[in-house]
């Protein structure tokens, strides 16, 4: 865990959060132990940003991977931050319901969930099969 906390933590860093100065930082783990980061990225044209999460995910796929193990997301903020409800299904696209996801601030706090509670009753390609 320590590994992703550190690419969380560092990616982070590169934030281009001009706009709100709250930088956001997340490390996934694929299936095959690789890490892939992302931050958050702001535009002047604020619903064109893309968030922490969704830019790890993309990294992820884009190196050919489609399965999360593990994520970790950091912010300066008070209380851990949890995902966003987009990125919330972004990563249940990638990750089971038992996969662990801990949001921590700056300062050492850290919260753990699961996909599950972050997001019950998620929307999945089960729902898109159809009946006769």
């Amino acid at each position: 865990m320590t590994d992703l906390k550190d690419a969380a933590t560092q990616v982070r860093l590169n934030a281009h959060a001009p706009y709100s100065n709250f930088q956001v930082g997340a490390a996934i783990r694929a299936a095959s132990g690789a890490i892939y980061q992302g931050c958050n990225v702001e535009n002047v044209a604020y619903p064109e940003g893309t968030c922490a999460e969704a830019g790890a995910i993309a990294a992820m796929v884009a190196a050919g991977e489609r399965i999360i193990t593990e994520a970790y997301v950091v912010a300066g903020s008070p209380m851990p931050v949890t995902p966003c409800g987009g990125c919330r299904q972004k990563l249940a696209e990638f990750a089971a319901h038992d996969v662990r996801v801990t949001m921590a601030t700056t300062g050492g706090v850290e919260q753990v969930m699961t996909m599950a509670d972050l997001l019950p009753g998620a929307f999945g390609a089960a729902h898109m099969e159809t009946t006769s």
